[in-house]
């Protein structure tokens, strides 16, 4: 039995501490105990990390209590954690917390018990009702009601019954009914009712496919795939398969999704396939929710767990297989500490826990191709679509000579009005593509040039229609729509829009096809956690003929009436200052055409842009990946950064800029010494957005050819170097953006 116990607590210290374990709760500690502990003057909950058997420490003092019946945590987990904490240069705490959903955590979601009524076998006999009805009617309704002999819980029996408790409880005490609790499963599908699926026969390149991953997952190396195949080509078949496989072996399976909305798409194929051993992990859920679901894999009653980046830590028993789909997508990036890459962390875990990784894309990140390249992982390709249907026919709008010929620019060209239009006698559907939320961009005033902008952020304030404001999607800011312009020298009452977002294009779909249904999906417009699954719904029964959203619509949705897709505005995320600007247009422009033509009638999409011949773009019209890919390693290897080198970004953040900028230059000074001199240091400077909730940003950009040329000599500078109390600092190992 364990006499010390190493905990850590819930508070970011980086440390880790060591309590006596009292004999009484001996038996019940064990590694990823949930435990309370004294701490200063008070106490803290944590998770026990290890059981050392001797302390430097020599007075303990004891773990107070221990919190449920069982560890949460396993050691393998708990090693994966101490990994993520020391390559992302995180507080051990942090990393733990992110094993473990907060549902979890926290000690008021529990599990939901409700009282279920059964009658006895004296209350099953039609006499006792009988004997109740003339003084008691309401008693002998709910002996009516329980005759047959089946259980009923409370709520239910006194909703039918229109009884109260207290009737209830007055039949319990003749003892006619029996009334106990019973553990009641939250199930994030509700009450519907999926009908069963077979498995197709696969197309050959499926079927080559599918043989790379059963090696994969039989212990042949590589034990990662890369899945390249087009949009449409079927790799969802790929992954059923893969599973199958996994699962006829005894073991379970992971599969990571980087939107939300495809979840339910998502989660209606896989449930279909394989029943109730599925789960569903992602933040849309409500506690009680989560807490059940992570709670049927961890007893081993649910086998396979879909979800977004956090489900990456499900505790599937006996692993054998983790699908990371769109595996491209930038959401899988943590934006907080631990800053981890789900698709990273995953090939890691995989490697722990001697499993297969299958990672999925149409436009595979520039990591996981150049991995591929190199051998260190395997590659499937599959080149045509289910059935050879054709890929959709895309055209590009050069929106300067829309200008010259139309004599001022309007939000559809001609040929994308005319061809929605078309769509539309047709009684086939049409995805409009913006990445940007709200009405309009900005809110400028055309006399004296003033731009509505945030006090807080270096960002202008963006119009939102609907709900009359002027918003910033940086920190939330609200401020009413103003009556003039705010500058005291001009108060013109004029205001001008500038830019596109969601709302605007759907007022103008409204104005110019009014017979048209059309419906928005962005962050504003699906705030309940069903909209997702109501507006996808609606659009494939055909109740919608129009969808206009931003980057959510762009992948992984499967509608065979879509037969145009268009691109409003390309140019959106191609002059971010971020050296990844490039690849990101290339994979959302792809990912959004291949939503066309993916039934029987071919596709067509129409991209509208101010730089037709970018290099991102024309690879995107003509679907040309592998070029791109290469080309783009090629630029990437000149300047050393990702894949061919690594890199960190340091965040310098505070609320006085001078402040922040000495902090950051003192930083770099210490740092410099300490670094290989394969390193390249960036000179601090001020991010490409340089204030954000009132706070200052400089960042230092380091790149070098390995990890560990990063890591060591950061982690000794964070550690000495002496910060403002003001200044806080933010290291991203892997940093996928730099704004």
């Amino acid at each position: 039995m364990a006499a010390i116990a190493r905990v850590v607590v819930h508070l970011a210290l980086n440390r880790e501490f060591d309590y006596r374990v009292p004999p009484e709760l001996a038996d019940r500690v064990r590694i990823g105990t949930p435990v309370i502990v004294p701490f200063g003057r008070g106490e803290a909950r944590g998770y026990v990390v290890g059981l050392p058997a001797r302390s430097p420490h020599p007075k303990l003092k004891p773990i107070r209590d221990v919190i449920g019946k069982k560890a949460l945590i396993d050691e393998g987990m708990l090693e994966l954690a101490r990994w993520m904490a020391g390559y992302y240069l995180a507080p051990i705490e942090t990393a733990v917390r992110a094993v473990l959903p907060g549902a979890v955590r926290a000690r008021p979601a529990g599990h939901l018990e409700r009282l279920l009524v059964t009658p006895t076998e004296a209350g099953r006999d039609p006499a006792a009702a009988q004997r109740l009805r003339p003084r008691a009617p309401k008693q002998a309704a709910l002996l009516d009601r329980l005759r047959t002999g089946e259980s009923l819980f409370l709520a239910r029996l006194l909703r039918e019954t229109g009884a109260t408790a207290s009737a209830v409880r007055a039949l319990e005490r003749k003892e006619l009914v029996h009334v106990a609790g019973r553990t009641v499963e939250r199930s994030p599908g509700g009450t519907r009712t999926l009908l069963p699926t077979a498995p197709p026969k696969l197309m050959p390149q499926q079927e080559e496919a599918f043989a790379a991953a059963r090696a994969a997952i039989d212990g042949r190396n590589p034990r990662v795939v890369l899945l390249h195949g087009v949009t449409g080509s079927g790799k969802t078949e790929v992954y059923l398969h893969a599973m199958q496989y996994v699962l006829d072996r005894g073991g379970g399976a992971i599969v990571l999704v980087p939107e939300i909305a495809l979840t339910p798409q998502t989660v209606e194929r896989f449930r279909g396939r394989f029943g109730d051993v599925v789960a569903v992990l992602h933040s849309h859920l409500s506690d009680g929710e989560r807490h059940d679901e992570w709670h049927r894999l961890h007893e081993g009653r649910a086998r396979i767990a879909i979800g977004a980046r956090s489900a990456l830590f499900a505790p599937v028993r006996r692993l054998g297989l983790i699908v990371v789909d769109e595996e491209h997508e930038h959401t899988y990036k943590q934006e907080e500490t631990p800053r981890y890459h789900a698709r990273d962390v995953a090939v890691v875990r995989a490697v722990r826990e001697d499993c297969a990784v299958l990672l999925g894309s149409a436009t595979p990140s520039l990591e996981s191709w150049h991995n591929a390249r190199r051998g260190r992982y395997a590659l499937a390709r599959m080149p045509h679509r289910v059935d050879h249907r054709r890929m959709p026919l895309i055209r590009v709008i050069d929106l300067r000579r829309e200008r010259e010929r139309e004599g001022r620019l309007y939000a559809l060209s001609r040929d994308l009005f005319e061809a929605i239009r078309d769509r539309l006698a047709r009684a086939e559907q049409t995805i409009l593509f913006l990445n940007r939320r709200g009405y309009a961009s900005a809110l400028v005033c055309p006399r004296c040039g003033h731009v509505a902008r945030c006090a807080d952020c270096s960002v202008a304030l963006t119009f939102h229609k609907q709900r009359r404001r002027l918003l910033c999607h940086l920190c939330g800011a609200a401020h009413p729509l103003p009556d003039r312009c705010p500058a005291p020298e001009c108060r013109d009452p004029a205001f001008r829009y500038a830019g596109l977002g969601t709302e605007r294009i759907e007022e103008v779909l409204a104005k110019v096809f009014p017979k048209a249904r059309v419906r928005r999906m962005d962050s504003d417009s699906m705030r309940r956690k069903e909209s997702y699954a109501e507006v996808l719904g609606d659009f494939r029964t055909g109740r919608i003929d129009i969808l206009v959203g931003t980057q959510m619509i762009a992948k992984g949705l499967d509608f065979p009436n879509v037969t145009l897709v268009g691109v409003v505005n390309a140019d959106v995320s191609l002059h971010m200052p971020d050296f990844r600007a490039g690849e990101r247009t290339f994979q959302l422009l792809t990912q959004v055409a291949g939503r066309a033509g993916r039934g029987e009638v071919a596709g067509e999409v129409i991209v509208q842009t101010f730089t037709p011949f970018h290099p991102a773009i024309q690879a995107a019209r003509r679907m040309a990946t592998e070029d791109f890919c290469d080309q783009e390693i090629e630029f990437r290897r000149e300047l050393g950064y990702p894949p061919c080198g690594r890199l960190a970004c340091v965040t310098v953040r505070g609320p006085d800029e001078a402040e922040v900028t000495r902090a950051a230059g003192g930083f770099a000074e210490a740092l410099r010494p300490m670094l290989n001199p394969a390193v390249r240091c960036a000179e601090p400077a001020p991010s490409p957005i340089a204030r954000v909730r009132g706070q200052y940003r400089y960042q230092l950009v380091l790149r070098a050819p390995r990890a560990r040329d990063l890591a060591e000599p950061l982690r000794r500078a964070l550690d000495t170097f002496r910060w403002p109390r003001a200044v806080t600092v933010a290291v991203d190992i892997d940093a996928h953006s730099l704004l």
